[in-house]
C-alpha cells in the first residue's frame, strides 16, 4: 500500500487515546495509574494485560504481548499496518495522505474503487430483477439479511459491466478478476447470470465475488481467480459480518458455502463463516483463532468431508495453545447447514453444534480407525502415528493432557509425555544488564521531553554500543518535541532497533515502579556522565598506546593531559 509518511503516523498517535482503542474491543478497568484486563492473546483468569496511559502502550506480563494502538489493531483485530493505520485515522476523522508518486497505492485504490461500484451494480440489478429476488425468497432470506451481505445478481450479458461502469479500463476488469479475455484477445464479464457474494476483507472492502447459478449449470459455485487483493488461502467468507455483529467473537463456525452463512445469520446465528473453495489453510487457522478461541469446523459426513476435517485439525495442531478449542461436527450425508437450518430450525442446529467432538477426541478416535488397540502392534503403531501431530503441539496444559490421553489409550506412558503439567507461563526478562547506554535510551524513550533540556549529546565515538540508536531517538525528540512514546518507537518499526526499544519502552526502576519525569532527568544526567567517562578513557588508552609507537604531537599531548586532569577529578 506505499510508505506512510511518519509525519502522519506521529501526529495520528498523538490523537488517539490507547485507552479508547482497546477500551472498545476488551473492557478496561482502573487501576493505579495503569487500566488492566484478562489478556485477549492468551486464555486467564487473573489480568495481567496493562495498558499505560503516559507511554499509550500496553504489555502483558502473562504472554508479553505489547505495542501501540497500531500492534493491537494489527494484533486484535488481524490487520495489516496500513489498514491498521486507515482504521484509527477513520476514528478520528484523519485522512491517510498519500503518495502520489506511488503508483502501486493508486492502483489499488482504483482496483477497491471498481470492485465497490460492482458490488452496488450488482446489488440494483438485483431489485430489478424478479427472478433473483424469488431465488432469495425460495432460501427463506429477508432483505435485511440480503442487504446485510451486500447480495446481488449478475444478469446475464457478456460485457455489462464494461458498459455500465464508464471509464473502467480492460486490464483493470481483469486484474480484479471480474473479466476474462478469450482465445481471440476479446474480455467478457466472468459472472452472468448469477446470484453475487461479495467477499470481503477485514474493513468491509470488497476483494473478491462468489457467484452461484440459479438455475442448472455448471459450475455451481464461481469464485474470483486470484488477484493482488484477494488470496483465497488467506480469506474467510462472513468473518466482516461476524465481527462486525461482534466486537468481541466467542466462538467461530466454519461452513463450506456462502449459502451456509447468509442461512444461519438469517437464523440469528452470526457467527459462520466459509473457506473459499478451498482447504482450510494455517492462515486460516491463524485468523480464527485472533477473532475466537473457540472454533466449530462444520463438515459433510462423506469422506470427502472427513478428509477436509483431517487437513484442518492438522493445521490446527500448531495454533492449539491453552484456552484454545477445536471441535468438529460431521452432518449426515446430503445435509448441509443450510438445509439443517431450515429444515429443523435454530435450536436443533445449535443442540447438535453443542455435541461437536472435541480435537484431542476427534484426533485419537481417526488414529484409533487407522491402528486399533486391541493388539501390540496396533498401539504401536498409534503411537508412532501419534507423536508426530502432538509434536505440532505448542508446549503447554493442552499439549500435556493430549499426551496423557495418548499415552493412557495404549497402556503405556512413551518419551514425549511430560511428568506434570508445565508451569504458568513467566514473563521474560526484558534485558540481560541495565547499562549506562541501556538507561540513557530508556530515560528517553519514556520521557521524550528529555531532549529539549539537552542542548547537544556529549560526543561518543561512533563505535560505542548503541550510540547510534541514542543519537536517532534525540534528533526524533528535538524534531518533536511533543512526541508521544508510543509514536517514538513507532519510528523503528521493521528496524533492526524495534526489539530493543519495545524492551526498553518497559524497563522499570529497581524498585519496580514507574519511572518520573525527576528520576528519568536523574538517571538520563548520570547515565550521559557515565558514557563520557568511559569514553574519555577509552581515548586516554589509545593515546597512552599511540604514544609507545611513536611520539605523540603537541594537540595529542595537550588532549591527553586535558583527559588526566578529568579522571583525576572524577
Amino acid at each position: 500500500m506505499g510508505k506512510i509518511p511518519q509525519h502522519f503516523i506521529d501526529e495520528l498517535l498523538s490523537r488517539v487515546d490507547i485507552i479508547d482503542v482497546i477500551n472498545a474491543r476488551v473492557p478496561l478497568k482502573k487501576s493505579g495509574s495503569n487500566h488492566t484486563a484478562c489478556c485477549p492473546f492468551h486464555h486467564e483468569k487473573t489480568p495481567s494485560f496493562s495498558v499505560n496511559q503516559a507511554k499509550q502502550f500496553y504489555y502483558c506480563f502473562g504472554c508479553n504481548a505489547s505495542g501501540t494502538a497500531i500492534s493491537f489493531l494489527m494484533e486484535y483485530d488481524g490487520l495489516p499496518f496500513p489498514d491498521a493505520i486507515e482504521t484509527l485515522a477513520e476514528s478520528i476523522g484523519l485522512e491517510v495522505p498519500r503518495d502520489q508518486h506511488n503508483t502501486q497505492v493508486q492502483h489499488h485504490d482504483s482496483a477497491y474503487q471498481l470492485l465497490a461500484v460492482a458490488t452496488a451494480y450488482y446489488e440494483k440489478q438485483l431489485t430489478s430483477t424478479p427472478s433473483a429476488l424469488e431465488y432469495f425468497k425460495k432460501r427463506g432470506l429477508s432483505q435485511e439479511t440480503i442487504n446485510r451481505f451486500g447480495l446481488g445478481y449478475s444478469p446475464e450479458g457478456w460485457q455489462l459491466l464494461e458498459k455500465n461502469i464508464p471509464g473502467t479500463s480492460e486490464k483493470l476488469l481483469l486484474e480484479t478478476g471480474l473479466a476474462i479475455r478469450n482465445d481471440s484477445g476479446r474480455i467478457y464479464d466472468r459472472f452472468r447470470h448469477r446470484i453475487m457474494f461479495p467477499i470481503r476483507d477485514q474493513r468491509g472492502r470488497t476483494i473478491a465475488f462468489g457467484g452461484r447459478v440459479i438455475d442448472q449449470g455448471e459450475p455451481k459455485y464461481l469464485n474470483s481467480p486470484e488477484t493482488p487483493l484477494f488470496h483465497k488461502g488467506r480469506e474467510l467468507y462472513g468473518l466482516f459480518e461476524a465481527r462486525k455483529y461482534s466486537n468481541k467473537l466467542e466462538q467461530l463456525i466454519v461452513v463450506e458455502g456462502y449459502m451456509d452463512v447468509v442461512a444461519l445469520a438469517e437464523k440469528n446465528i452470526n457467527n459462520a463463516v466459509a473457506t473459499l473453495g478451498t482447504a482450510t489453510t494455517p492462515d486460516h487457522i491463524e485468523r480464527l483463532f485472533r477473532s475466537a478461541n473457540d472454533i466449530f469446523f462444520c463438515f459433510d459426513g462423506d469422506k470427502a468431508g472427513r478428509r477436509a476435517a483431517w487437513r484442518a485439525l492438522e493445521n490446527a495442531l500448531p495454533a492449539m495453545r491453552d484456552g484454545r478449542e477445536a471441535r468438529f461436527l460431521f452432518l449426515p450425508d446430503g445435509e448441509d447447514p443450510d438445509s439443517v437450518v431450515q429444515q429443523h430450525g435454530r435450536d436443533h442446529f445449535l443442540q447438535i453444534l453443542s455435541q461437536a467432538t472435541p480435537l484431542a477426541d476427534f484426533l485419537t478416535h481417526h488414529l484409533e480407525s487407522l491402528a486399533p488397540l486391541d493388539s501390540v502392534g496396533g498401539q504401536a503403531r498409534f503411537a508412532e502415528l501419534a507423536k508426530p501431530l502432538i509434536k505440532k503441539l505448542p508446549s503447554g496444559v493442552y499439549k500435556a493432557l493430549l499426551e496423557k490421553k495418548v499415552s493412557t489409550l495404549i497402556g503405556l506412558t512413551l518419551t514425549f509425555a511430560s511428568p506434570s503439567v508445565p508451569k504458568p507461563k513467566q514473563p521474560k526478562k526484558l534485558v540481560t544488564a541495565m547499562t549506562p547506554m541501556r538507561m540513557a535510551i530508556t530515560c528517553l524513550l519514556q520521557h521524550p521531553a528529555l531532549a529539549n533540556a539537552l542542548p547537544s549529546l556529549p560526543d561518543l565515538p561512533d563505535n560505542t554500543a548503541g550510540a547510534d540508536l541514542l543519537k536517532q531517538l534525540y534528533s526524533i525528540a528535538k524534531l518533536n518535541p511533543s512526541i508521544s512514546t508510543a509514536a517514538f518507537i513507532e519510528h523503528f518499526r521493521e528496524t533492526p532497533e524495534w526489539k530493543i526499544v519495545q524492551k526498553l519502552v518497559l524497563w522499570r526502576l529497581p524498585d519496580n515502579s514507574e519511572m518520573s519525569q525527576l528520576s528519568a532527568i536523574q538517571h538520563f544526567d548520570d547515565s550521559l556522565s557515565k558514557l563520557t567517562l568511559v569514553s574519555t578513557k577509552e581515548r586516554s588508552t589509545e593515546l597512552l598506546t599511540l604514544s609507545q609507537q611513536r611520539p605523540l604531537t603537541a594537540e595529542e599531548k595537550s588532549e591527553l593531559l586535558s583527559i588526566h586532569d578529568i579522571l583525576g577529578r572524577a
